[in-house]
C-alpha cells in the first residue's frame, strides 16, 4: 500500500514496493505544481550556503510583511507554520472543541488532529450524487460549533460557498478553513476567505506555500486569522518552528508573477484536455478547480483502486488509491494534473492497465 503514512508521494515506498529507483516513477499521487521550483527558490538556495550558520528570525517578520501587503491584511494577523499540517494540529490544541465536525470524504489529518486532543467527531458524509458538494442542508445537520473545512476540498477538488461559512461563522460557530489549494482556482478571489478571516475572532484560514510553487521538501504554510487570536496561537507554537531556509524562499515565491501567471495559463488548458481524454477512458470525473482529479473508477470486474495503483505502479506510474479516505470506496482513484507529456504516459498506461483487468474479466 503506497499510503502507508497517509499521504501520496511517498517515493521510498514506492521503490520497495516496485523496485525503481525514485528518480524513475512518475507521480501523480502527489499535487505539486508540474513545472518545479521557480527560478527564485534556486537563487535562494545558492545564496543560503553563506547564512546557513545563523539563527533565522523566530517572528518570521519579512515573510509576514510581504504576505500582509498580497492579501491587504495587518501583520498580526498572519501566523506562519511549518507547513500547513503544523497549523492545523496548533489550531485544534490551542481551541481543543469537544466536537468537531468534518465534512467526509476531508483530509486525513484533521481528524487524526481532533483525535489528538481526545475529542469527538460530528460527521456528514458528502455525496456522489451531487458531487461530493457541502449543501447547507448538510451543515444543518453538523452537530457542533467547531468546524474544519477544505476549500478547495482534498480530494474531492469541490469549492465551498463562502456564505455558507460565513453563516457559520455569524451564527456562534468557530470555522476553520483549509486553503491549500486555493492558489490554483482561476477565480480565488470570489472563493478566499483570507480578508475575513483578519477580523473575525471565529474565522481562520490556513494556506500552503509549498504546492502551488514545487517546494514540498521544505514545509511551510501560514494562518491567517484575528491578530488576537493568532498572538494566542503564537505562544503555543513550538520555537523555531519556521526555518530560515523555508523563510527565505517564502519570500522569493512571492515575487514570482510570471511564474504564477504560467501555471494558471497552464491549468486553465491542462486540465480540462484531461478530463477530456479520462472520460473518453469511461472514467467518471468529480467537478472541480484545481490541479487535481478525483475519478470514479470504470465499471469493469474485478477492477479496484488498489489493483488499478498496482498495475499502474509496476509501470512506473504512481497514483493516489482514494479509497483510504472516510466516505469513498475502492471504486476512486485520484490523479494529480501534470504536463502534457506526463498526462500522455498517464492515459497510455491507464489504457493498457484497463485492458488487463476487461480480458481478466472476460476468462
Amino acid at each position: 500500500m503506497l499510503e502507508r503514512y497517509g499521504h501520496g508521494g511517498d517515493l521510498r515506498t514506492a521503490e520497495e514496493t516496485f523496485g525503481f529507483p525514485a528518480r524513475q516513477f512518475i507521480d501523480f499521487s502527489s499535487n505539486m505544481n508540474p513545472l518545479g521550483p521557480p527560478e527564485g527558490v534556486k537563487r535562494a538556495l545558492v545564496r543560503y550556503a553563506e547564512q546557513i550558520d545563523r539563527y533565522p528570525d523566530p517572528a518570521v517578520r519579512e515573510l509576514r510583511t510581504k504576505l500582509a501587503k498580497l492579501h491587504r491584511v495587518d501583520e498580526q494577523s498572519i501566523l506562519i507554520g511549518n507547513g500547513a499540517a503544523e497549523l492545523i494540529d496548533l489550531v485544534v490544541r490551542a481551541l481543543r472543541p469537544a466536537v468537531t465536525a468534518l465534512a467526509y470524504p476531508c483530509f486525513t489529518e484533521y481528524g487524526d488532529a481532533v483525535m489528538k486532543t481526545a475529542g469527538s467527531i460530528s460527521p456528514v458524509m458528502l455525496s456522489a450524487g451531487n458531487d461530493f458538494t457541502l449543501t447547507p442542508p448538510m451543515v444543518e445537520d453538523m452537530e457542533a460549533t467547531f468546524y474544519m473545512l477544505g476549500s478547495p476540498n482534498n480530494p474531492t477538488g469541490q469549492l465551498v460557498d463562502p456564505k455558507l461559512i460565513m453563516k457559520l461563522v455569524y451564527g456562534g460557530a468557530t470555522v476553520v478553513v483549509d486553503e491549500a489549494f486555493m492558489d490554483f482556482v482561476p477565480e480565488e478571489e470570489k472563493y478566499t476567505l483570507l480578508r475575513e478571516a483578519a477580523s473575525h475572532e471565529r474565522l481562520f484560514v490556513i494556506r500552503s506555500m509549498t504546492k502551488f510553487y514545487a517546494v514540498p521538501g521544505i514545509r511551510l504554510g501560514y494562518m491567517v486569522g484575528s491578530p488576537h487570536k493568532i498572538a494566542e496561537l503564537r505562544r503555543l507554537q513550538v520555537p523555531w518552528s519556521v526555518n530560515s531556509l523555508a523563510q527565505q524562499i517564502g519570500e522569493a515565491v512571492l515575487d514570482e508573477a510570471e511564474y504564477a501567471a504560467r501555471t494558471m495559463n497552464w491549468l486553465q488548458e491542462e486540465r480540462p484536455w484531461l478530463i477530456g481524454r479520462l472520460e473518453a477512458l469511461g472514467f467518471r470525473v468529480i467537478p472541480g478547480k484545481v490541479n487535481y482529479l478525483l475519478v470514479r473508477l470504470p465499471d469493469i470486474p474485478g477492477l479496484t483502486a488498489a489493483g488499478l495503483q498496482h498495475e499502474m505502479g509496476r509501470m512506473g506510474i504512481l497514483i493516489r488509491d482514494a479509497s483510504h479516505f472516510i466516505g469513498l470506496d475502492e471504486s476512486y482513484c485520484r490523479f494529480a494534473v501534470k504536463l502534457r507529456h506526463q498526462n500522455e504516459w498517464l492515459l497510455e498506461a491507464l489504457e493498457r492497465s484497463l485492458s488487463k483487468f476487461r480480458e481478466a474479466a472476460a476468462r
